[in-house]
């Protein structure tokens, strides 16, 4: 008995460094993050900022150090760091600010049984990447010709991480191609940190493939990778109207942007998952450089070739390229050559 006392007596210590340890790590993650909303979302000037980041930061970390019992200092912490919280969800999004052109407008749809019409999809005519004149159209569309649902992957810089597109083909009447992106103002860049902080609303882009494709292709000279994906018609339908009440939704509701949790490919997740509540989590959901490798082993994408060959065939800038400009056989020629579905 006294050997397992001792044994105790002396793991003890170990243990307490760990929940400690533990602490002060998730009191600096707080910490951090709230710096970085008080810079990214307070509208004083960066002295100010800057002042108020020292203060929060002082009043954050000290009293846990000076203060005995240690954890009254830790529950002074989480209170400011609560109070930090509810600041930053007291910002709302809005859809009435000096939207950049390409985004000034948005899509909206009517459905009528088996009759959708989308108003406002765009298609730029573009002569450089940031030289360009939006265009919009209604289509209408019968939902029992929906046939295809296709994937587009784009890598614009790491091969980790990349834009993802859902490309609807209805027969007969072509394609409707969506791209969730953040919805900038004029003058506004994309920023990885701010995507996290509530500084862009979230946008659907109904577009052709005229142009959310060939925007990339031929004029942001991104790698783009066209994949057709072995859905069944009812399915596509399904992820479809899940679509569009989003659409509808944003139209009248805003919403922000959350660079992790409603990001061009953890949104596409939210759309299937109910269609497909089996589909599990999986870290190329995040890594989505990699999602293309993961639907090829769910049997989404042609599983009878190799998957570097399926990659090496989908590669679609060349073609996209090879095409005029507002060619009105866009989406035919940029498909011709890619691997046939299943059956």
């Amino acid at each position: 008995m006294q050997k397992i006392s001792q044994r105790s007596r002396k793991s003890l210590p170990i243990g307490r460094i760990i929940v400690w340890t533990f602490v002060w790590f998730a009191l600096l993650l707080m910490t951090v993050w709230a710096v970085c909303a008080i810079w990214l979302l307070s509208s004083l000037s960066p002295v100010a900022r800057i002042g108020v980041i020292v203060v929060y930061s002082s009043v954050a970390l000290f009293p846990p150090l000076l203060l005995r019992p240690r954890w009254q200092g830790f529950v002074g912490s989480l209170l400011l760091f609560l109070g930090a919280v509810v600041w930053f969800f007291s910002f709302t999004p809005s859809n009435t600010r000096e939207w950049q052109p390409d985004l000034a407008v948005l899509p909206w749809a009517e459905i009528v049984g088996d009759k959708v019409t989308v108003h406002n999809i765009r298609n730029c005519d573009y002569r450089t990447e940031t030289d360009f004149t939006c265009h919009y159209y209604d289509r209408s569309f019968d939902l029992a010709k929906l046939k295809t649902l296709d994937f587009f992957l784009v890598y614009w810089g790491s091969p980790n991480i990349a834009h993802t597109m859902l490309s609807f083909g209805f027969e007969g009447e072509g394609n409707v191609c969506f791209s969730i992106e953040t919805r900038k103002e004029k003058g506004e860049e994309y920023s990885a940190v701010k995507g996290f902080f509530r500084q862009y609303e979230k946008a659907y882009i109904v577009a052709d493939e005229r142009d959310v494709v060939r925007l990339r292709t031929n004029y942001r000279k991104e790698d783009v990778y066209l994949y057709r994906l072995n859905v069944r018609p009812e399915l596509a339908r399904q992820v479809f109207l899940d679509y569009l009440g989003t659409v509808n939704h944003l139209k009248n509701t805003p919403e922000w942007y959350n660079a992790l949790l409603g990001n061009c490919t953890t949104s596409i997740r939210q759309h299937t998952l109910p269609y497909n509540p089996n589909a599990r989590l999986d870290w190329r959901l995040i890594v989505n450089g990699y999602i293309d490798q993961m639907l090829y082993e769910r049997g989404l994408l042609n599983s009878s070739i190799p998957f570097t060959k399926l990659k090496r065939q989908s590669y679609i800038n060349e073609k996209a390229q090879a095409t005029t400009d507002q060619a009105p056989d866009f989406s035919q020629r940029i498909r011709e050559g890619l691997p046939i579905l299943l059956p």
